[in-house]
């Protein structure tokens, strides 16, 4: 019998509590965490330290292997501790959006199937008014804190620091690669939050293939929410490399080059709107002198690009979700503008249309994907069997999104499907029509929504959002528009909005605008007699 290639990664390759015990080993005094504020660095040593310290205090509160722990924690030391403890015991982590309230947060709540929590105390009064499900015992940071609800009980801060003994408690057995490791919340802007079951092969996985170029001598750069997986990679790829994190509490942008700065991060994930944001900053000390040396764009744009160049930064770009491993990735510096690069090895990738049928090189379907090995998507929806099956049909990830592919295998992302709009017989990326908009010096953030006109069909509406100090001036904005798209993509109507409705997951809810349509004050380019017709080429 001839021997075949391995395709699951021992434990001792990608399971936390194996990774954490061999870089205490190896460099207990090297640097693991940068928090800043009163809080000490970190080193290997002393997060084995708080790691047993918290596992302890689980088990002794009744945690055990393949239990469900809850996180509802701001970015900090606690969620990191938290997460590695609770996979310390084999147990499931579960990071639930500080944002949640109402029923999205008593959904949520079921979903999870946890009977503990750890919060802030300040947030325990919007349980108050919810059904808590399997929830039974919350312990409550930063302050003294009474249940909110019949059958809860409030444990103080301290109950964390509580565990004893220099090792963690014996395992029921060994934790295997593909055992539930974390369940990740999607973020619900069309219907109910689903639980992605993510094992151990998927976080390691997407955290060794999504950060090229870097090392144990690196920094990463933690500035989005521990509840995300772009924020929790960071942690996963430190544990994947040996190499150091910087935890910051959230991003802002007048600080972000002073953050990096004093924290010595080396590389970042420049998400959506913050490459904008920076590239609208004046140049700075702190930006000039900045250690980061590595961004991965998400999207990569002309405008996020540029910035990259500007700061003298290494660039690249994925396609990435809560349910995959950045199966889709460029070279750094990519050559070709506005790609998401190619498929990586092992993975498989199409663009298909509704029946699963491949489409030709060009044309825009959904993006569904395969993997060589096992274990590197998610095992499904917990307790959703049906969003479950309907994902995996015919043997391939379904993602949802649109985008297209070139003749070299370039990706190139367009637009969630559900977010296409189709004018005129042409079909308009919603995604595209922000980026241009969005390039306006006076603009924040924007959406583009498909709105009925009074002809029946489609027409394109932008929301957008001032920055600040600044104002929009419609009639300018669609000047700028024309000078930067094609006629049938340049919006008819423009909105202009104090905010943007969103999900407690920071996603704009486009279906909340297409629903609310037409409103009194939206500016309607032909009401004013501008008009937008095809040029003419010759």
């Amino acid at each position: 019998m001839t021997d075949v290639a391995r395709r699951i990664p021992p434990r001792e390759d990608c399971v936390f509590r194996h990774l954490l015990d061999l870089h205490a080993e190896r460099t207990p005094d090297a640097p693991f965490a940068v928090f800043g504020g009163d809080e000490p660095d970190w080193t290997w040593a002393d997060l084995r330290r708080k790691t047993l310290e918290t596992a302890n205090a689980l088990h002794a509160l009744g945690v055990r292997q393949g239990d469900h722990v809850l996180s509802w924690l701001e970015n900090g030391p606690a969620p990191v501790r938290l997460w590695l403890a609770v996979n310390h015991l084999g147990a499931v982590f579960v990071p639930m959006n500080t944002a949640y309230k109402g029923g999205l947060l008593e959904h949520v709540l079921h979903l999870a199937d946890a009977s503990v929590m750890v919060c802030h105390a300040a947030m325990l009064p919007r349980l108050a008014d919810v059904d808590t499900g399997p929830l039974r015992t919350i312990i409550a940071l930063d302050g003294p804190a009474e249940a909110p609800a019949p059958g809860l009980t409030v444990l103080p801060e301290a109950a964390l620091s509580s565990g004893s003994g220099t090792e963690a408690p014996a395992l029921e057995r060994p934790i295997e690669p593909w055992d539930v490791q974390t369940i990740l919340f999607t973020s619900g802007t069309t219907g109910p939050s689903k639980a992605v079951l993510a094992s151990y092969v998927q976080i390691n996985t997407g955290a060794r293939v999504s950060f090229p170029t870097t090392g144990a001598g690196d920094r990463g750069l933690v500035h989005t929410p521990l509840f995300h997986i772009t924020g929790m990679a960071k942690i996963a790829w430190a544990l994947a490399t040996g190499g150091s994190i910087a935890v910051l509490d959230r991003f802002r942008t007048d600080t972000f080059w002073s953050d990096v700065r004093r924290t010595g991060a080396t590389f970042a994930v420049m998400m959506g709107t913050i490459a904008t944001f920076l590239a609208k900053l004046p140049r700075s000390e702190d930006e000039i002198r900045t250690p980061l040396r590595l961004a991965l764009l998400a999207p990569s744009n002309a405008e996020s690009e540029a910035l990259c160049r500007r700061v003298g930064l290494d660039f690249y770009s994925v396609f990435n979700m809560s349910e995959t491993a950045s199966p889709i990735i460029t070279q750094i510096n990519p050559e070709v503008p506005g790609t998401c690069g190619r498929a990586r090895p092992g993975m498989e990738a199409r663009i298909v249309d509704a029946n699963d049928e491949e489409l030709p090189v060009g044309a825009v379907g959904e993006l569904i994907l395969r993997s060589d090995d096992p274990w590197v998507f998610c095992s499904g929806y917990h307790k959703n069997p049906e969003a479950t099956a309907g994902a995996w049909r015919n043997g391939w990830f379904h993602t949802g999104d649109a985008l297209r592919r070139d003749a070299e295998g370039n990706f190139f992302y367009v637009d969630r499907i559900k977010d296409a709009i189709r004018r005129r017989g042409e079909n308009i990326s919603s995604f595209e029509v922000e980026i241009e908009i969005q390039a306006h010096p006076s603009v924040a953030e924007c959406a583009a929504v498909a709105v009925t006109s009074e002809h029946g069909e489609d027409d394109v509406l932008v929301a957008v959002v001032s920055a600040a100090g600044a104002s929009v001036d419609p009639a300018e904005l669609l000047a700028f528009a024309r000078e930067r798209m094609p006629h049938y993509m340049v919006p008819r109507f423009f909105r202009v909005m104090e905010a943007l409705p969103k999900t407690p997951t920071l996603k704009i809810q486009k279906a909340e605008l297409r629903r609310q349509g037409l409103t009194p004050d939206v500016w309607d380019r032909e009401a004013a007699g501008l008009s937008v017709k095809r040029e003419a080429v010759r």
